[in-house]
């Protein structure tokens, strides 16, 4: 899963709550409205601070499940099945990132007949996070991801990092012309996509 970015943005509060909640055994849930920047968060700055304290990149599994495909991993079993087929080394440390956990779907369970109980993509988290060498990251957008979910649905196993639009400030600091910073802050907004498309009229539609 690559993502590119033109304009790089600190976001040392949040990342630094990433680093902070790694191993503790629990489904760390980035929360917060779209395109304020959580794929960025997980996918390019917490990404590239695993790399540079030498994790390889066959540790780390990433998955979107908003790309078409992915759409068999809206299964949950099937997305169970996937993750697993690349975390058998018990050897190594495991990070999972999946984005937009929320598109994954809820089923009946296919093994008992007459069956009332759902599986979810709850089930397949607490799954994958009571494995000794495995670290779960998710990001989620709507009403599934609100916080009282991640406190009651997890039992006690999710850590909610909800994520803000960008701060004048980490704007500002990302700019070397402080006028250009400006006017993007006043004109655009505070979401991070907006500084990466081209034309004024693409972001403006943003």
């Amino acid at each position: 899963m690559s993502m590119r970015y033109v304009v790089k943005f600190k976001r040392d509060f949040y990342l630094n709550q990433l680093i902070d909640k790694k191993h503790n055994k629990k489904v760390k849930v980035i929360t917060g409205i779209r395109r304020c920047g959580k794929s960025y968060l997980l996918f390019k700055l917490f990404y590239e601070h695993l790399l540079s304290n030498e994790v390889k990149k066959d540790q780390i599994i990433t998955l979107s499940l908003e790309r078409v495909d992915s759409l068999k991993y809206r299964n949950p079993l099937k997305l169970n099945e996937y993750i697993n087929s690349f975390i058998s080394d018990e050897t190594k440390q495991y990070y999972v990132m999946i984005d937009e956990i929320q598109y994954c779907e809820t089923i009946k369970n296919p093994y008992h007949e007459n069956s009332s109980y759902d599986v979810t993509f709850i089930d397949v988290l607490l799954s994958l996070v009571k494995k000794e060498n495995v670290d779960v990251y998710v990001t989620g957008s709507n009403s599934k991801m609100l916080s009282t979910d991640v406190l009651t649905q997890f039992r006690g196993r999710g850590d909610e990092i909800h994520l803000n639009p960008l701060s004048f400030s980490e704007i500002y600091d990302s700019y070397s012309n402080k006028q250009q910073a400006f006017k993007g802050y006043s004109y655009f907004g505070r979401m991070p996509e907006v500084f990466n498309l081209k034309t004024e009229e693409e972001k403006k539609y943003i």
